[in-house]
C-alpha cells in the first residue's frame, strides 16, 4: 500500500528539532556529563512527593476545573499579592497550565491574528517563534547587547508599528542570565502606555535571583500588568520539570479569551500535582528560599573556575551562566559544544540559535542546576581546556 503523501506546505519550514533534544541526544549518545538541558539531577522535596501521592491516595484523580483548583488559584493570588502589591482575582484573572509554555502558547494563539507583529528579544528561548509563525505572525526582532546583555529601549521603541500586536520579554532571561531592573520595566511600561499592545512576560526563574537582588513582575506595574500575561512555572520552581506545572495571571478581559483557547487545547491540568501543589505552597520558604539554594550553586560553580581561561560576569538570575570561552578558542559555539561532547563528555548550549542571524558571541551556557559531584566533574573538564 503506497504511503500518504503530505502535499500541503508546512506550517513551520523553518523549525527543526529543539536543540535540547540534539544535544541531549549526543550528550546520552556519548555518556556526557550533562549541564545543557534546564532541569536539576537532584531529586523534588519528598514533602511535595508525598502531598500530591496522599492526593492520588485520596481520589483526586478526575478532571480538575478547567481554569485549576480553586484553592491553588487562591494561593497564587495572595503570594503574587504579597510579593508584589498585585491583586489578582482567583476566579477569574488567574488559569493553571501544563507548564508555562502552554501559557505562553495558549496567549499567543488567543491574540495573534495573520499579519500581526509580537516583538521578541533575543537571545530568545526557542518556543516564542513557532507560536507565533504558526498563528500567522510575524516575529521582529531586538538583539540584546552583548557583553552585557542590556536591551537598548530606544531601538526597541523604532521596532513598535501600528501592526504591533504583542511583545514576549523573559526575565530573569533564559539564556543570558540576566534580570530586567526597575528602570528596564519603567521603560517598556512607558513606550507601550499609550498602545493596545498585550506583553507575554515569561517569569518561570521568578524564585531565582542573586545578590539581593528583587524579580521585577510585569504584576508589579500598574500599565504593564494591565496588558500583560504573567507566566510562570512550579516544574522550574520545585524541581519537577517533568509534572509540566505552571500558571497564568492576567485581567479579566484578557484571561477569558485565553481561556477560550486554553479549554479545547489541554482543558486541564493534572489534578493530583495541583492538590500536593497547593499544600506545599502554604510554607512560604519552599520557594522564597531558592534565591540562596542556587546562588550557593552557582557560586560554586565559579569559584571553580576562577583558574580556568574561561571569562563570565556572574549570572543575575535563573540556574544558568554563561561562559566566554574567546581565550581558548576561535571556534564557533555551535563546533565547541559539539567537540565538548564528543572529545571532553561536557554537555553545554550554544546560544548563537538563540540569537538574531546566529549572531556568535563566543559564550556557552551551563545549568548549574546539578548536584555537586556533577558540578565537580565538570569544572575539571572545563579547567582543562
Amino acid at each position: 500500500m503506497d504511503s500518504i503523501k503530505n502535499t500541503s506546505p508546512s506550517k513551520l519550514p523553518n523549525v527543526k528539532t529543539t536543540i535540547f533534544t540534539t544535544v541531549g541526544n549526543l550528550a546520552r549518545k556519548h555518556n556526557a556529563t550533562d549541564l545543557s538541558q534546564g532541569f536539576p539531577n537532584f531529586p523534588a522535596d519528598p514533602v511535595l512527593l508525598n502531598l500530591v501521592s496522599k492526593a492520588m491516595k485520596e481520589g483526586h484523580n478526575q478532571y480538575a476545573p478547567m481554569e485549576g483548583h480553586y484553592r491553588l488559584r487562591e494561593i497564587i493570588s495572595s503570594k503574587i499579592e504579597t510579593l508584589h502589591n498585585k491583586k489578582y482575582d482567583p476566579i477569574s484573572e488567574i488559569t493553571v497550565t501544563v507548564g508555562a509554555t502552554q501559557a505562553i502558547y495558549t496567549a499567543i494563539t488567543a491574540f495573534v491574528h495573520k499579519g500581526d507583529e509580537v516583538i521578541v528579544i533575543k537571545p530568545a528561548y526557542d518556543c516564542y517563534e513557532p507560536a507565533i509563525e504558526i498563528n500567522g505572525g510575524i516575529p521582529v526582532y531586538v538583539q540584546l547587547e552583548s557583553p552585557n546583555y542590556t536591551i537598548d529601549w530606544q531601538l526597541f521603541k523604532k521596532k513598535i508599528t501600528n501592526k504591533t500586536r504583542m511583545v514576549i520579554i523573559n526575565t530573569p532571561h533564559n539564556p543570558t542570565g540576566r534580570i530586567f531592573t526597575k528602570d528596564d520595566m519603567l521603560q517598556l511600561q512607558e513606550i507601550l502606555k499609550n498602545t493596545n499592545i498585550i506583553v507575554v512576560s515569561d517569569e518561570v526563574y521568578e524564585h531565582i535571583v542573586f545578590d539581593g537582588q528583587e524579580h521585577q513582575s510585569a504584576s508589579r506595574f500598574d500599565n504593564l500588568a494591565s496588558r500583560s500575561f504573567v507566566c510562570a512555572s512550579f516544574g522550574k520552581t520545585f524541581h519537577v520539570t517533568g509534572w509540566k506545572m505552571g500558571y497564568c495571571a492576567a485581567p479579566a478581559e484578557l484571561m477569558h479569551e485565553f481561556r477560550k483557547t486554553h479549554q479545547f487545547a489541554v482543558f486541564c491540568v493534572d489534578h493530583p500535582a495541583q492538590r500536593g501543589i497547593t499544600e506545599y505552597l502554604k510554607n512560604e520558604q519552599n520557594y522564597l528560599s531558592l534565591n540562596n539554594f542556587y546562588q550557593e550553586k552557582r557560586d560554586y560553580f565559579l569559584s571553580r573556575l576562577e583558574d580556568s581561561k574561561f571569562k563570565f560576569t556572574p549570572s543575575q538570575g535563573t540556574y544558568f551562566q554563561l561562559l566566554d570561552y574567546t581565550e581558548i578558542t576561535n571556534e564557533t559555539d555551535e563546533d565547541l559544544a559539539k567537540r565538548l561532547i564528543i572529545n571532553q563528555k561536557l554537555a553545554s548550549i550554544a546560544i548563537s540559535s538563540f540569537n538574531e542571524n546566529n549572531r556568535q558571541d563566543g559564550v556557552l551556557r551551563f545549568c548549574f542546576a546539578k548536584k555537586k559531584e556533577t558540578l565537580e566533574k565538570a569544572c575539571d573538564i572545563l579547567c582543562q581546556l
